[in-house]
């Protein structure tokens, strides 16, 4: 499957990434920028892995950072560009096409720029279905693995002086913690292009079909916007075969911003019995009841929606606002190789205080 992605398909490809962005995942104004930038720039071409040749280069866009407003982050549609570049020219060999590490408001088109302008194709999988806090939990498995690879990472606040450019080879472990700090040093948020491996290995572990189900989300819920909030939180659950877990206004919220460019809390739904406590680090990942029982747990999509079945990030949350919690359950969804990494669960766990890996994996990690 090859298409050419138009005008038509930002606003889907924003709306239905927002679902996925699990209270993080960028900003939807940043998203609407860059797919806007890159259907008046060029012609960006979605592909799925069938129509990728197995040793073409692929490598991953994203944008790291801690999206929830409390920084002054600045990042243009050139950083992610010239961050491709970057990685290109260490690379020595042309990038076929880019996955994206997770869906989110604007990370689901973190690709979109680079193939307009650079010819690099939209391919159709991603790191993750849902946004996550660390690269690792994108990084197709390879967050254990011993053997150097590059990323690269562009962007920052021109006006404070913090512009960064930055290319860096070896282990994705040893490295991506490199570029956190860099993106905390750029003021919060910086485009990124790192992990090039063959298509055959994309094939094997990403989440294949991603982007398109991001699109196809997005055209559900356009469609049923004009018949209410209801409808489009029903089309959301029909979709995704999720469901509200929790309806109620936001007693409490406690998320304050890190020094390693994490989001780190909670934030309370409801009232008594029905309340709810949704654990953030940067996106939700994970849901407790009022009386300590495991509701949801990362990889399941955790979203907040409010009465129009807006998804409401982590930053835009107050307390006393209305919001429904979304599960949807990870066995509906793709899933890749990273959730099945042990490797990736101890610094959520330990940043969040609670258990993550046993709920996934079974046991703990």
């Amino acid at each position: 499957m090859r298409r050419i992605l138009t005008a038509s398909d930002v606003e889907a490809a924003v709306k239905g990434g927002a679902v996925f962005a699990a209270g993080g995942g960028g900003w939807a104004d940043h998203g609407r920028m860059l797919g806007t930038a890159a259907v008046n720039a060029g012609t960006p071409e979605l592909v799925s892995m069938d129509e990728v040749p197995d040793d073409a280069w692929i490598a991953t866009a994203a944008a790291i950072g801690a999206p929830a407003g409390t920084t002054q982050w600045q990042m243009l549609g050139v950083d992610y560009v010239k961050a491709v570049e970057l990685l290109q020219q260490e690379l020595g060999e042309p990038v076929y096409g880019l996955i994206i590490g997770q869906n989110g408001k604007s990370s689901t088109l973190n690709a979109w720029l680079p193939s307009a302008i650079l010819g690099t194709r939209v391919i159709d999988a991603v790191g993750d279905i849902r946004a996550h806090p660390t690269g690792d939990m994108g990084s197709l498995g390879l967050a254990n693995s011993p053997e150097p690879t590059i990323q690269t990472a562009v962007g920052g606040n021109r006006a404070n002086d913090s512009y960064i450019e930055l290319v860096i080879r070896g282990a994705t472990a040893k490295v991506s913690p490199v570029l956190r700090k860099a993106s905390d040093m750029s003021g919060g948020f910086i485009a990124s292009c790192r992990n090039p491996v063959r298509a055959s290995y994309v094939r094997e572990h990403a989440a294949l079909g991603g982007i398109s189900m991001a699109l196809e989300l997005g055209a559900r819920i356009i469609a049923a916007e004009p018949k209410g909030g209801r409808a489009v939180i029903d089309a959301i659950c029909d979709s995704l075969k999720g469901s509200i877990v929790a309806s109620g206004p936001v007693a409490s919220k406690a998320v304050a911003y890190t020094q390693e460019a994490f989001d780190i809390g909670t934030v309370t739904v409801g009232q008594g019995g029905g309340a709810c406590t949704l654990h953030v680090m940067n996106e939700y990942m994970a849901v407790d009841g009022a009386g300590g029982e495991r509701l949801a747990t990362y990889p399941d999509v955790i979203t907040t929606l409010d009465d129009d079945g807006v998804p409401v990030s982590v930053g835009e949350v107050r307390e006393g606002m209305r919001l429904h919690v979304l599960h949807v359950p990870r066995h509906v969804i793709p899933l890749s190789s990273s959730v099945r990494d042990p490797s990736v669960y101890p610094v959520v766990e330990k940043a969040l205080g609670i258990d993550i890996a046993s709920h996934v994996l079974g046991v703990k990690a």
